[in-house]
């Protein structure tokens, strides 16, 4: 019931946002300090098999946590996608963490409903790393510089592909070299 009313309650905050005009942007709270994360957190692959954000150190990421039940979660999935193959180059990552306990017999029949192309399906499906972070409600986005700290989060549907959102997930990421070249 108190997972309803915080994805309710983000669901109004996302609506009143997206009146405002800016996509999200004015949301996105970035943390100046970085936040580390801990190396224990542990997330799944479609098959199944554990993740660890260490697997992905030197890119930045854009987490989302978000589930197929989750109205403002569903909405904002096609910008993620978009989002995902417009960064790739930049070496920075989208990784959607689904907290559907359906698991992939749950989301994979969503990703082709909803034509994702570019997202690879992550699963956080007892809630862990959602927990680890504080997550407070879906959807709820972390960006997490090359380095694997925490440098900004919003709480909240957002408008990902956005001109303006990209250039500021790309500004956040700058942290450490990137693992590909940008240029």
């Amino acid at each position: 019931m108190a997972a309803v009313a915080a994805t309710l309650a983000t669901a109004a905050m996302a609506r009143q946002a997206g009146a405002a005009g800016d996509g999200g942007l004015s949301r996105l709270r970035e943390t100046p300090e970085g936040r580390a994360i801990s190396p224990d957190l542990v997330f799944q692959d479609a098959e199944g098999r554990e993740t660890r954000f260490d697997a992905f150190r030197g890119r930045g990421l854009i987490v989302n946590f978000w589930a197929t039940w989750c109205p403002p979660c569903v909405a904002e999935m096609p910008a993620l996608d978009r989002t995902h193959a417009a960064l790739a180059r930049d070496g920075i990552e989208v990784l959607a963490l689904s907290s559907d306990r359906g698991g992939r017999a749950q989301v994979e029949p969503f990703y082709q409903r909803t034509g994702l192309r570019h997202l690879a399906m992550w699963f956080d499906p007892r809630g862990a790393t959602g927990r680890a972070f504080g997550i407070r409600g879906l959807p709820t986005t972390i960006i997490l510089d090359r380095r694997g700290m925490e440098v900004a989060r919003l709480e909240g549907e957002a408008e990902w592909d956005r001109p303006e959102m990209l250039a500021a997930i790309r500004r956040l990421v700058r942290g450490a070299t990137p693992t590909t070249n940008s240029t």
